[in-house]
């Protein structure tokens, strides 16, 4: 039997590629990556009731170098689309021989992102990954050059899609004559194209060249401050975040919090020295309880060095100049 591993956001365009090729007979499975960026989430949940095979694989460090030099640049916002498909493909590719499939696919619609899906955008994809005419997209497939499955006759491209554009009214079609029930509204998902959060990322990548998943992680959490020339700090503004924030935390990390009296979790991160570690203790004890206080005790602690800082919190009008985000 023909086996084909596919690229499976779990949006409704993954979901109907993978349907297309189950319906002629090949067997289907798909490939989800994690990053910091996008999750799993979304394809566990879509591919369940349509008991669809999903492999997740966290690709986060490869992932986090290819965006910061992208071959082929970025989209409206910090958006890698091109690197980032033609990343996917490659590391699918790789999957393939492993896991006996015979091509890859994915749920890509010619012209519905101008700039990432039109014709030379998906041939530069195939070609960067390495995968060639093994790559199939099921829903433009006759819109587009005959691949190498066709040709052995692996895939009938008679069964394959014409579909091309932004409009969704035909994959809503498919999905209500298919009986697809369980799929997510359309966009959203990567936070590169979310402004809130790439203003961040670019202050990050342009301070700290050598930055890492965990650093990435730690921009979605609690406020962010800059310790000039090169470190950072991260405060945590409710128990989640400072339970995310002390998971995060690696040896070289130092960790901040009030002795005496509740407040948040503080992570300073880069290259620290004392006076970083001041001015970090007084912005975490002018958020907790013991702000109104002359002075606090503040504890830090990095792998088996404890220390204890007597500080003045700092005041609102000095966090609101200090804060970043």
């Amino acid at each position: 039997m023909t086996k084909a591993l596919g690229l499976f956001s779990g949006g409704l365009d993954s979901i109907l590629a993978a349907l297309v090729l189950r319906r002629q007979g090949i067997e289907v499975a798909g490939v989800t990556f994690v990053t910091p960026f996008f999750g799993a989430e979304k394809a566990l949940k879509s591919a369940a009731p349509l008991a669809i095979p999903l492999i997740v694989r966290d690709i986060g460090a490869v992932h986090l170098e290819m965006l910061k030099n992208p071959r082929y640049g970025y989209g409206r916002n910090l958006n890698p689309c091109i690197d980032c498909h033609a990343l996917m493909f490659r590391l699918a590719a790789a999957m393939m021989a492993d896991g006996g499939f015979d091509f890859l696919f994915s749920g890509e619609v010619l012209g519905q992102r101008p700039m990432s899906q039109n014709l030379n955008s998906l041939k530069a994809v195939a070609k960067a990954s390495g995968a060639g005419d093994r790559i199939l997209r099921p829903l433009s497939a006759r819109l587009l050059p005959v691949t190498a499955m066709e040709k052995e006759g692996r895939v009938d491209r008679n069964q394959l899609l014409d579909i091309q554009g932004r409009s969704r009214r035909r994959q809503e079609e498919l999905a209500n004559e298919w009986g697809v029930k369980v799929y997510p509204a359309p966009g959203g998902g990567c936070l590169l194209t979310e402004k809130s959060f790439i203003n961040r990322l670019r202050e990050l990548l342009e301070t700290t060249p050598e930055a890492d998943v965990v650093d990435v992680e730690l921009l979605k959490l609690g406020r962010r401050f800059r310790l000039p020339p090169a470190a950072w700090l991260t405060v945590g503004r409710n128990r989640e975040h400072n339970e995310a924030i002390r998971r995060l935390a690696r040896p070289h990390h130092w960790l901040l919090q009030a002795r005496d009296c509740a407040g948040p979790l503080g992570l300073v991160s880069g290259a620290v020295d004392a006076d970083n570690l001041l001015a970090a203790a007084a912005i975490v004890a002018g958020y907790g309880k013991g702000k109104n206080c002359a002075s606090l005790v503040v504890a830090l602690r990095r792998e088996a060095e404890n220390r204890e800082l007597i500080v003045a919190p700092f005041s609102a009008a000095e966090l609101a100049e200090r804060i970043l985000f």
